[in-house]
């Protein structure tokens, strides 16, 4: 299991999609399994960019995160309405 944490502004956007958002649930259950996903086994989800940082798309979000192996913890850093 890795910890899965969310920077500020990560959270603070989640939060305006949400507040905007006409599809309040499918944005709750979209967040609740890219938290999911990441905490389970971040590197089977999603794609690889540069680096350690990764993207995963679970409609209507989409997120980017970094992956620490040897700490087991997951870092969200930006997330977005997708498609958008």
């Amino acid at each position: 299991m890795y910890t899965v944490d969310w920077l500020p502004s990560a959270e603070q956007d989640l939060a305006d999609i949400w507040n905007n958002a006409s599809d309040r649930a499918a944005v709750s259950t979209a967040a609740d399994m890219i938290d999911a996903s990441l905490k389970q086994n971040p590197l089977a989800v999603g794609e690889a960019r540069s680096g350690v940082t990764r993207i995963l798309f679970y409609s209507p979000l989409a997120v980017l995160f970094d992956v620490d192996i040897p700490a087991q913890k997951v870092k969200v850093w930006d997330i977005w309405r997708w498609p958008a």
